[in-house]
């Protein structure tokens, strides 16, 4: 048998060590042929102050890091698509685009090339405008020839690469975001309170019984629905068949909850459920009151509930946006259906880094303009301070996005026969100290976002106006509403309420549409392209009381609640005329 002296191990350490340095360079060299490759920085966008900020520790370089890349797109493909209007119900193949919109096999190649080491794995978007890549920390480090610190900073830790990482030439003049190696960003809160629910009454996993029994003072959905004219949408056959309402959730709900709530209200639809990068470890409420709104409003209507867990260590929104992405993929193929999608949570825009945003920012367009899908998100509940500092005024992301339609609240007022007495802006100042998402409907400007052009009808341009994108687009009910969670019935308020009743809403105006002028809705932009086109109707209720504790209710839109809340038979009537 042969043994190794001391010194041919010595030897063959080096050799092994030379060798898997030979082989990490290789792919590097291969990506750009003979020329040595050019590696660039890439500003991750975390101020400055937080960068400077104590560092206390390195990040262990066992930390599992999941990454987001999103790739620059084709705009005038991306125009193209908008304007492409399939035959709705027939499939619409998007996939065949996927290497003109995103990446080249060739650039891909290359990518794969670049990250060619041991324990990474990556995963391509179906259109190929985003990609995952799941490594430890110390394998990030030595592809992006940093390492990552924690810091302290302003109460809290984040951690980031301790000096900003460098990539290929070809691969930064493909990318407009990477997210996920630094968690600075705000993790999301729902928008939403419960009211008359002990929450630390233990939730049993037999089924006691069917308990149709809403507290007495509560919104129930057909009180809603006739206030707001969904049920003379009822009344044309329009119950959500064969229209899908897509929800974004950062928790999870008790089955036992939802199946109560669905046998009381006899849903005859589907409720699937897709986990995304992992399933929720809490169950909070909010995928529970989204559920039960949606159902309540369309009750053959099908909801998917796309979740992921909240508490999940690093940056939330990859995941949030790993959500979006995975709505993308399963509708590559189902662009022509009219669907929609509902989010009840959100950060304050000046807790975000910007790559998070413009991450979210090409999912949202590419969900319009290439899936054709109208985006509701809700205005948050901290009023005209979305940061929680009273008289500090922010506006939550992502519902100031320009992609998405951003839903106000209200408070709903009706008489025994359910028709709407009054509606007022939902607001609370009596605790100016905490929000605790009861300071009322979130609106403002926006400090990330000029106003797109289409933002445009009575009042959008007022002695607040700059230019800045301007929220909520429209509202609904939030206050008060009836829900059914954790084996008891409660109220419920916020705006995450208000989101869902919307895209409710929309899912049956487009299955209307779709029937009976063989088209469909969507985009932010048609709400005031419906007011604008009202000639003597009434789409809205012009909301014109109350305020979100800095902005004032006024005839038309106003940042406490946009164009109004819903008259539907009227909102349907306008667009079948425009479309």
């Amino acid at each position: 048998m042969f043994h190794h002296t001391p010194t041919r191990r010595l030897y063959a350490q080096m050799l092994a060590g030379l060798l898997a340095i030979v082989l990490f360079i290789a792919p590097l060299s291969s990506c750009g042929g003979s020329n040595p490759i050019q590696f660039v920085p890439i500003n991750l966008g975390i101020p400055s102050q937080a960068l400077n900020s104590p560092v206390t520790a390195n990040l262990p370089d066992t930390t599992k890091l999941h990454v987001g890349i999103t790739f620059k797109i084709s705009q005038n493909l991306l125009n193209k698509l908008n304007s492409q209007h399939g035959q709705p119900g027939q499939p619409s193949h998007l996939e065949q685009f996927a290497n003109q919109l995103g990446i080249s096999d060739a650039t891909y190649q290359k990518i794969k090339g670049f990250f060619n080491l041991q324990g990474i794995a990556l995963k391509l978007s179906k259109l190929r405008t985003h990609l995952n890549v799941d490594a430890t920390a110390k394998t990030f480090g030595r592809i992006f020839q940093t390492h990552f610190v924690i810091h302290t900073y302003n109460g809290r830790t984040f951690y980031a690469p301790a000096t900003p990482p460098k990539v290929p030439q070809f691969l930064a003049n493909t990318i407009v975001a990477i997210t996920g190696l630094d968690n600075y960003s705000h993790p999301p809160i729902h928008d939403f309170f419960l009211r008359g629910i002990n929450l630390n009454q233990h939730l049993t996993t037999k089924r006691p019984g069917q308990d149709c029994y809403a507290l007495s003072d509560t919104l129930l959905p057909k009180q809603i629905a006739h206030a707001y004219g969904f049920d003379q949408l009822w009344n044309r056959g329009l119950h959500g068949e064969n229209m899908t309402v897509n929800l974004v959730e950062i928790d999870g709900f008790y089955q036992q909850d939802v199946q109560n709530y669905l046998d009381c209200i006899n849903f005859q639809g589907k409720v699937n459920v897709t986990d995304v990068d992992g399933s929720p470890t809490q169950a909070l409420g909010e995928s529970t009151l989204d559920l039960d709104m949606i159902a309540g409003l369309a009750r053959s209507v099908h909801i998917v509930d796309y979740e992921t867990d909240g508490n999940a260590p690093g940056d939330t929104w990859v995941q949030v946006n790993d959500e979006l992405q995975q709505i993308i993929n399963d509708n590559t193929n189902n662009a022509n259906s009219g669907n929609v999608v509902s989010i009840s949570l959100g950060m304050d825009e000046g807790d975000m880094t910007p790559q998070d945003e413009t991450a979210m920012d090409q999912s949202f367009q590419i969900l319009t303009k290439v899936e054709h899908m109208t985006v509701f998100v809700a205005s948050g509940d901290c009023a005209a301070f979305a940061n929680g500092r009273f008289r500090s005024l922010s506006v939550s992301f992502p519902a100031s996005d320009p992609w998405v339609t951003s839903v106000g609240g209200t408070i709903l007022s009706t008489n025994s026969g359910w028709n709407r007495t009054n509606e007022v802006v939902w607001s609370d100042s009596s605790n100016p100290f905490a929000c605790k998402n009861q300071w009322g409907s979130g609106g403002g400007n926006s400090v990330v976002y000029s106003r797109p052009g289409w933002q445009n009808a009575s009042g959008v341009n007022n002695q607040y106006s700059r230019n800045r994108r301007q929220l909520p687009d429209v509202s609904a009910a939030a206050y008060n509403l009836a829900v059914y969670f954790q084996g008891q019935w409660g109220a419920v308020g916020g705006t995450s309420a208000a989101s869902p009743i919307w895209a409710t809403g929309m899912a049956l105006v487009n299955q209307g549409l779709m029937n009976s002028v063989h088209r469909f809705a969507y985009s932010p932009q048609l709400f005031y392209a419906v007011a604008g086109n009202a000639s003597g109707t009434s789409p809205y209720f012009d909301v014109t009381r109350g305020n979100n504790l800095y902005y004032p209710a006024t005839p038309g839109w106003d940042y406490a609640s946009g164009l109004g809340t819903p008259n539907l038979a009227d909102f349907y009537n306008v667009l079948s005329r425009l479309l």
